[in-house]
């Protein structure tokens, strides 16, 4: 179990009030496609599946799950899934989710620092996490030292996130119309904790009426990659992508995977990256 000091956890539980205040918004929302306007499988990239390989039979770990959706797209891969989450009524939604598709996923509230004891210290063949999930870790080092306990021998961490880029890129408005890209935020992390505003959520739907501050810490991709090898796992693969699985801005276009990037006469710059670390 990690201990942070009184400051720090005042943060990670306004963080866990607030998630909690947004799931109702969420669940509503066509974002993530629960309705059905979305299969669960878009969510993951071409090469996640690649990397990741059959799941059938695969005891599978993911972390900071939120409502599932991700989660879902792996159980219906034949994975024996386990979600983990540090919001209950996040948890609470991802089980009616999975039990509304017949799913058997287990799921597990609890903070990923505690991940180890609150899965009676199971191990998996995999560990799945990202896409938003580790902007809200203050510290790297613990967590990898618990995806290592939480992996069997040869098992692997699959992570997927936003890139330091994306985060440090805001638009300007141009005088011409349109939006226009430019360097708005810190690319490299070692400023601490960011105080966000988070009165409205990245989905559509009303603005939060409570728990509307939330806190991130900035993490470079050399630190996810340090902190993995410090904790005895083998990177195995880095991948760089120049695609989001949803529209960030309003200039970017649809290709043909279904996921998004920028327009082709704007520079190929990547938003997401992915890490493969086997133990």
């Amino acid at each position: 179990m990690t201990t942070f000091d009184a400051e720090t956890e005042r943060m990670i539980l306004a963080n866990q009030a607030n998630w909690d205040a947004r799931t109702p918004i969420h669940v509503a929302s066509a974002f993530y496609g629960l309705d059905g306007s979305r299969p669960a499988a878009s969510w993951l990239a071409d090469y996640e599946w690649a990397d990741l390989g059959d799941l059938d039979g695969v005891d599978l770990l993911h972390l900071q799950c939120h409502l599932g959706a991700e989660t879902i797209a792996l159980a219906e891969r034949g994975a024996r899934a386990v979600g983990l989450d540090i919001s209950g009524e996040s948890v609470r939604q991802a089980r009616r989710l999975a039990a509304d598709r017949r799913l058997d996923i287990e799921y597990v509230r609890a903070d990923v620092y505690d991940a180890v004891g609150a899965v009676d210290g199971r191990t998996f063949d995999i560990v799945y996490t990202g896409k938003g999930a580790l902007c809200y870790l203050p510290d790297l080092d613990p967590w990898a030292s618990a995806v290592a306990q939480l992996l069997r021998p040869g098992g692997a961490l699959y992570v997927v996130e936003f890139h330091p880029l994306l985060y440090a890129l805001g638009v300007v408005p141009p005088k011409d119309g349109g939006e226009e890209l430019t360097l708005r935020g810190d690319f490299l992390s070692g400023r601490g904790a960011e105080e966000r505003d988070a009165t409205r959520t990245y989905t559509d739907g009303p603005a939060l009426t409570e728990a509307t501050v939330a806190y991130e810490w900035r993490h470079e991709l050399g630190e996810v990659v340090t902190a993995l090898a410090g904790a005895g796992l083998r990177v195995d693969t880095v991948r760089e992508d120049p695609r989001l699985p949803w529209p960030r801005w309003s200039s970017m276009v649809q290709d043909a995977t279904g996921w998004f990037t920028l327009p082709a006469d704007q520079p190929r710059i990547p938003l997401l990256y992915a890490v493969k670390a086997v133990r």
